[in-house]
Order: structure tokens, then sequence, then C-alpha cells
């Protein structure tokens, strides 16, 4: 049984798109698009997670990344202080040992530095009882966002 103690969370600044790949094979074979859309975005350069106030997490064990996360300006609002929560994913067979609350963690302990408030989108009812039992609320009243977190 994995420990939380064989993970590490690393923050880059640069990232090795071969590495990614099986992560992203695992996530289409489950239907979802946002990790190809990551790695489809980071090579045309339209989000390197680059700018000063963005970040992009890397959850490692045994030299593999099994899980990402990132932080981007949010992208549909005017508001500066607004922070994005991106791209997150979690291997299937090293769910359930908190990497996503430590990728959480990580990605919320950098946003507190720039932004007041974070937002999200999902419509995965697992990841909706997840971003609950971090402390994120639902936002009612965006299309582009369904959850929020204050940080201030």
């Amino acid at each position: 049984m994995p420990f939380e103690s064989e993970f590490i969370i690393t923050k880059v600044h640069d990232l090795d798109i071969q590495k990614l790949n099986l992560l992203v094979d695992e996530s289409t074979s489950e239907g979802f698009r946002h990790l190809k859309r990551l790695v489809t975005d980071y090579e045309a350069g339209t989000n390197k997670f680059d700018l000063d106030v963005e970040a992009l997490f890397l959850a490692i064990k045994n030299g593999e990344i099994v899980g990402v996360c990132g932080l981007n300006q949010a992208p549909h609002s005017e508001n500066i202080e607004i922070g994005r929560v991106r791209r997150m994913y979690v291997s299937p067979s090293v769910r359930r040992f908190g990497i996503g609350r430590m990728l959480m963690d990580s990605v919320i302990a950098e946003a507190r530095n720039y932004f007041q408030m974070i937002v999200l989108k999902t419509d995965n009812p697992v990841a909706d009882l997840f971003y609950h039992s971090i402390g994120f609320s639902v936002k009612d009243d965006s299309e582009k966002d369904t959850h929020l977190l204050q940080l201030a």
C-alpha cells in the first residue's frame, strides 16, 4: 500500500511532455480530454503556466508522473485577483492516497501569494465531492466556473 511519503509534489517550470504521455493515455481512456489539452496548449505555447502568478505541479512516484495540477490567472475574469485551478488529474492506480489533496494544497499555497480567490470548472460528481471536501463552494453565477475557494 502506498504511503504519502512515497510521493513527491514538485513545481515544474519546464514540462517534459514525453514523461506525461502515460498519464495522458490513462486520462483519455477514462474519457477525460483535459490532459491532452494540457499537452496541446503547452506545445503550442498558449498555456505554459509560465506567468509570474501561475504554476504547474506534478506528483511523482518512483520517477513517474502520477498526478498533475495547474494554476493560471483566471482567463474568463477581468479581476486579476482570481486564479483558476487547471488540469487536475491523478492516476487511477494511486487514487485515494491523498495525492489530489497534496496537489491542491500546493496549488492553494501558491495561489495565496497572488490571488484572493481561486475557481475551477468540473462536471464530474466525484471531483465535486473532492473539491467540497477541501473547502470549495459551488459557484452558481457563472457558466465558466462551477466552484470557488476564497483565499483571503
